[in-house]
């Protein structure tokens, strides 16, 4: 019998690994900013066509401004705790699902025991 299992997968922080993922800190704040200045604009044109805006509009339109805002703050946030991480530390990318093969006889505790993959600059480097 086969059953699914979640295993973790952890990155070993590089100089290399590092450097991506502040470009992809960097790139999803650039982005989460054109996105809400895209917003702002929005809500500016609309005001200008319909002299009587609903406010629920508006509010809508602010809401994601926000929205977006605390999306920032939380990017900034992660750039700044990768900056403190030293070399080598492991940091959780996700979790997959395995197969498991469940035989009778098999020892249950070390079947299902957590399981994770380490990747070190996109190879796998140990799977405990």
């Amino acid at each position: 019998m086969k059953i699914l299992q979640n295993v973790i997968v952890t990155q070993v922080l590089t100089e290399s690994s590092k450097n991506e993922l502040l470009d992809a800190y960097k790139s999803k704040r650039l982005q989460l900013q054109k996105e809400s200045e895209q917003l702002r604009f929005e809500l500016k044109k609309l005001e200008k066509t319909r002299h009587t805006q609903p406010t629920t509009l508006k509010s809508h339109f602010e809401k994601e401004i926000n929205n977006r805002l605390e999306k920032i703050k939380l990017v900034e946030f992660q750039m700044e705790q990768l900056e403190i991480l030293p070399i080598g530390s492991e940091l959780k990318e996700r979790e997959v699902q395995s197969l498991v093969d469940v035989q009778v006889g098999a020892n249950w505790e070390e079947l299902t025991k957590t399981k994770t993959i380490v990747i070190k600059d996109g190879i796998v480097s140990e799977i405990r």
